[in-house]
């Protein structure tokens, strides 16, 4: 008998798929959630030490649920798209909550919580639950619009209809838990962005990308926009002792719940300037790009005796060596903190 697009995608992930992930030692939903959220925008070996880390911390959906959302952004910090962070934590106390700590089994109820959308829930379901849904991750979309031709930006709404759909129409009524696996591992390791290993693939017979020699077209590339620069000042304050103050942000919006400097525009920063210690001190411009825009900021130091010689901030916080870690810090704060401490 032939062998379907899923029979062959299975019996490559039995001999050459990855079964020794820190998440795959126990298919049970809180690791692999955790990790899938993870693993949203970042590498896996970038995100092995961190889950490992955050596992030993936090064992349990209930450890988490009851955790400072500080200590949570901590742990998270240099792993970027912190509203992930955020939503973990939501989520965590809802399941503690709400359902007594057991997560639920259908993708149908996972997509309702915090940052869990329709690829990540049907991740759950499926590797946890083997439930037969299918899974639409970066990876994922990259096989299914190469072998079936798939053309167009995956972000359009057409587009991703018509990958869903075909996603859904190859997938086995078998071994879905080793199936999902399978295909975020073949795109992963295989069907990789830039020199894919087609001689390797399983599914190469028959990949219409390949026969039309147009792998580098697919998937579809997201139509360039220009960014905008925006520009913006952050107040550094230290004392001789090497205490550095920063002040967390709202709960929301960028880098919300972080640590971070208090941001001025230069009117607020020459009106401030008579009133400081010291006079300011410009530090090296700093580039930060967001989704939407790119961000040059611009420190400025003002150096102290003492944390007495200021008047204090709303939600201030001062850290040095031998604390920095326990605090969930935004790129820019780290990158400014560390050229200060050394």
């Amino acid at each position: 008998m032939k062998q379907t697009f899923a029979d062959k995608v299975l019996a490559w992930f039995d001999v050459f798929g990855r079964h020794d992930l820190p998440w795959q030692q126990s298919l049970t939903p809180y690791p692999v959630w955790i990790s899938e959220i993870m693993l949203q925008q970042t590498q896996v070996q970038t995100v092995i030490p961190y889950f490992d880390r955050f596992m030993a911390r936090f064992p349990c959906v209930n450890a988490l649920a009851e955790a400072d959302l500080d200590e949570v952004l901590s742990l998270w910090t240099g792993l970027g798209y912190y509203a992930r962070a955020r939503n973990l934590h939501k989520t965590a106390r809802i399941i503690s909550e709400f359902h007594q700590g057991e997560f639920p089994r259908s993708q149908q109820d996972l997509v309702k919580l915090p940052g869990i959308g329709r690829s990540t829930a049907g991740a759950i379901s499926a590797i946890c639950f083997n439930e037969r849904v299918a899974i639409l991750d970066g990876n994922v979309k990259r096989v299914i619009s190469r072998v079936f031709a798939i053309g167009g930006w995956p972000g359009q709404r057409d587009t991703a209809e018509r990958l869903w759909g075909q996603a859904e129409a190859v997938l086995p009524h078998e071994r879905i838990n080793a199936y999902t696996q399978a295909m975020m591992d073949l795109g992963a390791t295989v069907c990789v962005g830039k020199a894919p290993l087609c001689e390797a693939c399983p599914v190469n017979e028959g990949c219409l990308a390949l026969e039309q020699d147009s792998i580098s077209d697919y998937p579809g590339r997201k139509p360039k926009v220009s960014k905008p620069t925006r520009r913006t000042i952050m107040l550094v304050v230290k004392t001789r002792a090497g205490e550095i103050r920063v002040a967390q942000r709202p709960p929301e919006g960028i880098w919300g719940g972080l640590y971070s400097f208090p941001e001025l525009t230069p009117q607020a920063l020459e009106a401030l300037t008579p009133h400081l210690p010291s006079a300011p001190r410009a530090l090296d411009t700093l580039k930060h790009s967001f989704t939407h825009f790119h961000l040059m900021i611009e420190p400025m130091l003002v150096e102290i005796d003492a944390i007495e010689d200021i008047p204090r901030i709303d939600h201030e916080a001062w850290l040095s060596e031998d604390n920095s870690e326990a605090f969930g810090l935004c790129r820019p704060a780290q990158k400014i903190i560390q050229s200060l401490l050394g």
